[in-house]
């Protein structure tokens, strides 16, 4: 070969060389970070987003990192937030955890930085007690192959991120017991200022999360210190529309502020912490040793964080106005059912939490016999934790915000769950990550995983699930409220149980005192 040619063949060597290389070395806040090329894929795993909070930042907003020298190996998961480990067991991820553990993980296919990439954030579920970005199903590569930067976030649950107290309220002048939401947030501020270095539009986030995550996504939509940090929400399995639980009402799970923090108080006294420094001295196992597995810590409207019923804040149009895309799941109550239902004692507990508004839920909810009332007790909680927050917040979108909402509902039977879809078992098929313990993937699964996840990042792409041949999703509108049915039949279709839950729609609003509610 002549050397002219030589030197344009070496010349075309390395002007080729950065569309077959992935970013793998990336100078961000605090440092720089390594992580590893696979697949197409550079992924980089356990990075800091904030300061440890241990110690003195025990219950306190995350604080900002610390930087480093060097280069950060980004090349594994960090532990898991402080929890009990029969979470992270159950769902075949390891079952380290700390109380560091403000670490998020990057999936990116960009070749470059500058690419504008769309963004998705994953907030986990777990009852805002456990859950980990470890968890296998979370993986986020075959969703970072359809085309989007794939980022998932930790933040503190339990005790440790949800503990109200007076004198942290005192302390942070701006209320207490919201740290992990504020770690979400801390997140959310870190993608904005980072992501672009991953080859990720800044400006074309779309946040996702199921459950504890999905609920969330629902506040972070409410939220004044979320505000321009996310263009789209996926809630799957989330909403929190209901008023504040003050005492033991059926369907609400949310405290006030003074509520949250006498449950602290009382928490305090059972560690035999005498103040904030002797219970910020005790050992993370000992706290969470207390707490139990899932223990009864929530958010709480604490005016700063969350100003107050998310109902009434869109009713005034006090709300992040983005596109939403929001569902429920068939039989999401079997999950949750507790054993020794009757008749009589289904009864009883609809008495006893709904009040005046006990025979109206009754009249929709059957039970006349023993299987009758397993049944509406199922249905019960799946309409009141989720289904109802999932209507009436498309129902609020829509009349008040410019963002359109789309709605999903997803029915799979199987011989395990003939019932109808499980909490939580669309997962899989959004991360496209099959298979596992359930064994090889059929052809209804596989198809299922194609439509969740393509409709999920058309969704971040471009703020509407349809395209690239994905049977026709309608926008829930006033004038057709439609959702799509995913499942073992695909199409639009009225909105489930539509019965059921009109008739909590007057109980909730009976619960915020609205006059239209009747007595």
């Amino acid at each position: 070969m002549k050397p002219i040619a030589v030197l344009l063949a070496a010349t075309a060597l390395v002007a080729g060389a950065p569309s077959f290389a992935q970013i793998t070395a990336v100078s961000i806040t605090g440092g720089k970070v390594e992580g590893v090329r696979q697949d197409g894929l550079g992924i980089f795993k356990g990075i800091p987003f904030a300061a440890p909070p241990t110690g003195a930042n025990r219950w306190r907003a995350p604080q900002p990192v610390a930087g480093w020298s060097g280069i950060k190996k980004a090349d594994a998961f960090a532990p898991g937030c402080m929890q009990d480990t029969s979470f992270a067991a159950m769902m075949g991820a390891p079952t380290n955890v700390s109380e560091d553990c403000l670490y998020l993980n990057v999936w990116t296919p960009a070749k470059a930085a500058g690419e504008k990439l769309p963004v998705m954030v994953w907030i986990y579920g777990g009852g805002f007690a456990g859950g980990m970005t470890g968890i296998p199903t979370y993986d986020g590569a075959n969703l970072a192959h359809k085309g989007v930067v794939l980022v998932s976030i930790a933040y503190r649950v339990g005790p440790f991120g949800f503990l109200a107290h007076p004198a942290l309220s005192a302390e942070s002048g701006q209320g207490s017991g919201n740290y992990g939401l504020e770690d979400q947030i801390a997140g959310l501020r870190w993608v904005r200022d980072n992501i672009a270095r991953f080859g990720g539009d800044p400006a074309n986030v779309t946040i996702f999360g199921e459950s504890a995550g999905g609920i969330s996504v629902s506040m972070l939509a409410a939220s004044p210190l979320a505000k321009g940090l996310f263009a789209k929400a996926i809630s799957e399995s989330g909403g929190n529309f209901g008023s504040a639980k003050k005492d033991d009402e059926g369907g609400l799970n949310m405290p006030t502020l003074p509520g949250a923090e006498a449950q602290g108080a009382r928490f305090f006294q059972t560690l035999g912490a005498a103040d904030l420094k002797a219970a910020r001295a005790l050992p993370a196992d000992a706290i969470q040793k207390q707490a139990g597995p899932m223990g009864t810590f929530w958010p709480n409207f604490d005016g700063y964080v969350l100003p107050g019923d998310q109902y009434r804040l869109y009713e005034e149009g006090r709300f992040n106005d983005t596109p939403i895309l929001i569902g429920t799941n068939s039989d999401e109550g079997a999950l949750f059912a507790r054993p020794g239902v009757t008749a009589a004692n289904f009864v009883a507990d609809v008495r006893k939490g709904y009040g005046t508004k006990a025979d109206a839920i009754l009249a929709v909810y059957p039970h006349a016999t023993d299987a009758e009332a397993v049944r509406s007790s199922k249905d019960l909680f799946r309409d009141t934790a989720f289904a109802w927050h999932t209507w009436v917040w498309a129902r609020l979108q829509t009349s008040k915000g410019k963002g359109r909402a789309f709605v999903y509902y997803f029915d799979h039977r199987t011989p395990k769950s003939p019932d109808g879809s499980n909490h939580g078992s669309e997962i899989a098929y959004v991360f496209d990550n099959l298979g596992g313990p359930s064994g090889p993937p059929s052809d209804t699964d596989k198809r299922l995983a194609h439509q969740f996840s393509s409709y999920w990042v058309n969704f971040a792409k471009t703020g509407d699930p349809n395209g690239g041949g994905l049977p026709a999703w309608p926008a829930f509108t006033a004038a057709n409220e439609q959702v799509m049915g995913l499942g073992d039949k695909t199409g639009p279709m009225p909105v489930p149980h539509l019965d059921k839950l009109k008739t909590l729609d007057g109980y909730y609003a009976w619960r915020r005192g609205d006059a239209a509610a009747g007595q």
